[in-house]
């Protein structure tokens, strides 16, 4: 397990690209990883709401720039969260049940990829079948040992501060991808 106490990217990447090429789905947790874990109740016309990080979400669209299919398994469901994953064009979204093998597993055999190219982070004890099977798996700082075990990486940044863009700019250096960055014509 590499434990990222901030170094560079680009060397952390270079250690662990023979894990972080082959990725071609990044699936990830919501609730502590895309968010910080805290939860809202709004009301019975929107349910519980939480709030994303900005970071995450480009992070998220740049992987469609390069190919790289995205999806969630979440035990939650609520309005915001739907909208949320709506407005990031999600490939597989997997709502409100605290079961994720068979999230995992069918968008596995939709994607038609196999364990070695799904990329996994999560926090908490049901995710560990999922981090122990997808071919790179990560978590965030401050989780149960068991996670810590089940994981290649743990991220430098906290949830719902950009750990998951931390996760996407390793898969862009690892893979030698570069984002489409607009600049001005001289």
């Amino acid at each position: 397990m590499y434990v990222n106490n901030g170094t560079d990217l680009r060397i952390v990447a270079e250690e662990l690209k023979e894990k972080l090429k082959p990725i071609k789905l990044f699936l990830a947790d919501v609730d502590g990883i895309l968010t910080n874990g805290k939860v809202s109740y709004e009301g019975a016309e929107v349910g519980f709401n939480r709030q994303f990080h900005v970071h995450d979400g480009f992070g998220l669209k740049m992987l469609r720039q390069f190919n790289i299919q995205i999806g969630v398994i979440t035990g939650g469901s609520s309005l915001g969260l739907k909208k949320r994953l709506e407005d990031l064009k999600v490939d597989y979204a997997y709502l409100g049940d605290e079961d994720k093998r068979s999230g995992y597993l069918h968008a596995k055999k939709t994607s038609k990829l196999s364990d070695e190219q799904i990329l996994y982070v999560g926090d908490e004890l049901f995710d560990i079948p999922l981090l122990k099977k997808a071919g790179f798996s990560a978590t965030v700082p401050g989780v149960n040992p068991e996670v810590l075990e089940a994981v290649d990486y743990v991220t430098f940044k906290r949830a719902g501060e950009g750990c998951v863009r931390e996760l996407i700019d390793l898969i862009r250096y690892a893979q030698k991808l570069k984002p489409n960055i607009l600049d001005f014509e001289d």
